[in-house]
Formats: C-alpha cells, structure tokens, sequence
C-alpha cells in the first residue's frame, strides 16, 4: 500500500508532504452527488442533485440547509457530517447576532466552517470531516458564495459545483456562467448543468434548490412549479 502506515491518523504527514486522512475524505467528496451554488447581481441559487427511493417523502430536502434567515448551505459528501456543521453554523451565526446586533456575514461563517473542519486535522482520535460545504447567501457586502473542504480551505467563487463529475461541470459553468445573468437564469444554468449527461436536460426530477435574494435576503426553497419554469430556460445553454 501507497501510504504504508501514513493513513492512520490525520496529525501525520508522510515523507512526501501528504495528509493521507485529508486526502480520503476529499475523495468521499468525490464520490457525493452533485452540488453547486451560482452568484448573480439579484442573488444567489444554490441546487444538489438528489435521487429520492420509489417511497422517500420527496419534497424534503436532505442536502440543502438553511443556517440564518440570509444564508445556506448546499453539500457534498458524507451529510451527516453536514448536519453537524451546519449546527455548528446555526449557533454561530446566533451567537454573531446576540454580540453584535447584525447579521452575521458570509464569509464570516464560511470561515468559521473552515476553521472548525481543520480542527480534525489537528487531533488523533478524530477524522476529517467527509463533505464540502457550498455556503451561499446576500449579507451587508453583498452576494456571495464560499466553498469549504475537508482540509479546512475556504474559497470564495462566482459560480462553482462540487462532488461527482464537478470537474466537467465547472468548466461547463465556465463556458456559460455571466455575471450579469438573471437570478432566473441562473436557475436555468444550475438545471442544465446537474443534467449534463442525462438526455433529458431540462429534467427536474433530481433537482433540489434554494435561493437568497438580493432584495429579500432571505433563504427560501425553490418550489417545483417554480423549478418547471426555470427548466423552460434550460435550452440557452448547452454543453458545446
């Protein structure tokens, strides 16, 4: 074996400079269902794919979260690890409004994330946490998206996708991502892009989505009727 030993606890490097332990929990990441949030000037969309059993309650969301009234989180990965850390985000941003009397900023949270992540790569006993969390939402600065990952890195983008086939994807958001682009089309780009191999690309069957407006700045879950005319949008960008 590669590591040889190396992969038994996160506080140990190997003699090439690597965290094996960080390294298999970016790969759980990998292997999670797709994830995206895409920033415009009237908001931010945040969508994941999801593939609900034949009897699972569909219209509840298992990947995406709201952690204050003007931010979310969408995730890849290992959820309950999410679940965990988008507690940690709740009592954070509440204890940011009881302090200081204003709502907690976006990057303040994603740091907070961050920092909480590289924690358990620090500790034997403990292992990193196994997802990456796309935390979106309209604060005093304005809109904005982070990314975080298991490794404790947060980086700020436009628009970006995380979790299988993100590497494609993202270059696909490359291609027909424009920051003047409507909160609508945005929608209809984040629709296009989890469909990306499937036929039918303006399918919404697998498609959960949230959005924080710039006027509201307020979380809310994207209805189906909503989706479906989003959906209609779709054929404005194709995968050349």
């Amino acid at each position: 074996m590669a590591s040889r030993g190396y992969d038994m606890t996160p506080t140990m490097y190997s003699p090439d400079g690597r965290i094996y332990q960080v390294e298999y929990a970016i790969e759980t990441v990998k292997r999670g269902t797709l994830a995206l949030g895409i920033r415009t000037k009237e908001g931010v969309i945040m969508a994941v794919e999801e593939k609900p059993r034949a009897l699972q309650t569909s219209n509840v969301t298992q990947k995406i979260f709201q952690v204050d009234f003007h931010i979310g989180v969408a995730a890849a990965g290992y959820i309950p690890d999410a679940r965990v850390q988008v507690d940690n985000a709740r009592l954070f941003s509440q204890g940011n409004k009881m302090t200081y009397d204003e709502a907690v900023e976006v990057g303040t949270v994603a740091k907070h994330l961050a920092d909480q992540s590289h924690q358990f790569t620090q500790y034997s006993g403990v292992r990193p946490n196994g997802v990456a969390l796309i935390i979106a939402g309209v604060d005093q600065k304005g809109e904005s998206i982070y990314v975080t990952d298991p490794s404790g890195t947060f980086v700020q983008y436009a628009a970006i996708a995380i979790g299988a086939g993100s590497e494609e994807v993202n270059s696909f958001l490359e291609k027909n991502y424009n920051a003047d682009m409507s909160l609508e089309d945005a929608a209809a780009l984040a629709i296009a892009a989890i469909n990306l191999k499937a036929e039918k690309k303006e399918g919404i069957d697998f498609v959960k989505m949230a959005k924080v407006t710039s006027k509201g700045k307020v979380f809310e879950k994207i209805s189906e009727s909503d989706l479906k005319n989003y959906s209609q949008n779709v054929s404005k960008f194709t995968a050349e």
